[in-house]
């Protein structure tokens, strides 16, 4: 496992800033963090029932990042397989998760299994997870099952 130090929200009004940033393609590029890619998830999980996450967020991850400056392409920006996980891994989290509150919830998935970056290497080998098949469509895991 990485090493990281885990940078925890301190208000619900700061997820939902995030939140809406990603959506209005607001949120500046440098605030667009690991944390954030999970406290939006689950925000939209929990909070956007006007979102299909599996269905949305990728179009909405696409726009922001090319609204930031960046670029979709086979080696940087969406990554499919991803973000596709990362929806599987927040609704697990919700469905066992015994804490109230968008702050509590997104606090306890920061530091959950899920939080580290490197919690899909559970699954994928560095090389399939980053291939270009992964990026550009879901993959199934090729060490172990999800």
């Amino acid at each position: 496992m990485t090493n990281h130090s885990i940078r925890l929200f301190e208000s619900e009004e700061a997820i939902r800033r995030a939140g809406e940033g990603l959506l209005s393609r607001t949120l500046p590029k440098a605030e667009w963090t690991h944390e954030v890619h999970l406290a939006a998830c689950l925000w939209v999980v929990l909070e956007r029932g006007d979102i299909a996450p599996e269905i949305q967020l990728p179009d909405i991850i696409r726009s922001y990042n090319v609204a930031v400056g960046g670029e979709n392409t086979d080696s940087a920006g969406y990554h499919e397989t991803l973000t596709q996980l990362y929806i599987i891994g927040v609704r697990r989290f919700l469905a066992g998760s015994a804490q109230n509150g968008l702050l509590a919830q997104v606090n306890a998935l920061l530091t959950s299994e899920l939080g580290p970056r490197d919690w899909p290497l559970r699954f994928y080998s560095r090389e399939w997870l980053f291939s270009v098949a992964a990026r550009r469509g879901w993959t199934e895991p090729d060490l172990a099952p999800i």
